[in-house]
């Protein structure tokens, strides 16, 4: 089997549920939508994001906002570009997004002295002070969200999580 038929879908005879090696965990023919777990995820990662919603309006952040502030304090990347990568998402949005956070007094914006054509990006004194404050905000929420869960339920959830996500890189 080469890693391109592992991807492609059959494309004739009988629908299958599972690819060869794979558990049938779920079936074509007997699919319930709210019990997948990507309709669960999906769900979650709402309840997640207008949680974090909530806890932000008090630094006057979006939830989305709080992400780029964190990966340049994180070291997760000094261009618009760098953290549209780490983001998952389109450069333009990125750029869009460092636009309002620069327009807040949150970031700033300089030519690379080595290529011009570079504009990286830093916190100021202010982005910096809300970096310190915004982990406390993420705490709550998903602290509250992990109410009646259990260390260990947790360490397990997050281990069941990478072994997904590794699925998913091996795909």
């Amino acid at each position: 089997m080469t890693a391109n038929s592992r991807s492609a879908p059959p494309t004739r005879g009988k629908p299958v549920s599972a690819r060869p090696g794979d558990p049938e965990f779920y079936r074509g023919d007997a699919y319930v939508i709210h019990e997948s777990i990507g309709f669960l995820q999906r769900q979650l990662r709402i309840a997640m994001e207008r949680a974090i919603d909530a806890e932000m309006s008090e630094h006057d952040l979006t939830g989305v906002q709080w992400g780029p502030l964190l990966m340049i304090e994180h070291g997760l990347g000094t261009t618009a570009a760098d953290l549209a990568r780490a983001a998952s998402v389109d450069t333009g949005a990125m750029t869009r997004m460092l636009d309002r956070l620069e327009g807040k007094g949150l970031v700033n914006r300089a030519r690379c002295a080595e290529d011009r054509r570079v504009v990286q990006l830093q916190l100021t004194s202010e982005g910096r002070r809300l970096c310190r404050r915004i982990p406390y905000g993420l705490s709550r929420v998903f602290n509250s969200l992990l109410h009646g869960f259990t260390a260990e339920e947790l360490d397990t959830f997050k281990s069941l999580t990478r072994r997904m996500l590794a699925n998913a890189e091996r795909r």
